[in-house]
């Protein structure tokens, strides 16, 4: 038994995004959640292994990082939903995230002035399963 999660068309940063996403992979969803609470209130940053051009050491041991704080409160959100998906279909609260991936989504048009800029939007899929 699984729980899935679709997100779709998240106003977030696809590069972000795979990033925490990678950081999160294989936790228990609440190590995750407490991992992404921290990294909201800037006490821990995640470490960037693949989009890390141009970036600063950080302390506490990680080569490079940032706080991608959009994008982990949203991610947060999806964890959360994965949860309560779980719940309804009877499985325990012992969960971890076998599958978590960022996708990039449709570029859609600003409204207004300026039109001629493209939003961001990402595709989120997460994969919950019970702990044996």
């Amino acid at each position: 038994m699984e729980a899935i999660v679709n997100a779709k068309n998240l106003r977030i940063s696809t590069k972000h995004s795979v990033e925490v996403c990678s950081f999160i992979r294989n936790k228990n969803t609440e190590k995750a959640k407490d991992l992404l609470k921290k990294v909201i209130e800037m006490k821990l940053a995640v470490p960037y292994k693949r989009y890390l051009r141009d970036l600063p050491h950080k302390r506490g041991g990680i080569a490079s990082g940032r706080y991608p704080i959009k994008t982990c409160r949203e991610i947060l959100k999806i964890i959360e939903s994965g949860e309560a998906n779980a719940r309804n279909k009877g499985l325990s609260s012992n969960l971890i995230i076998v599958h978590i991936s960022a996708h990039k989504g449709p570029k859609q048009l600003h409204y207004g002035r300026k039109l001629r800029r493209k939003m961001k939007n990402t595709h989120i899929k997460l994969i919950l399963k019970e702990k044996w």
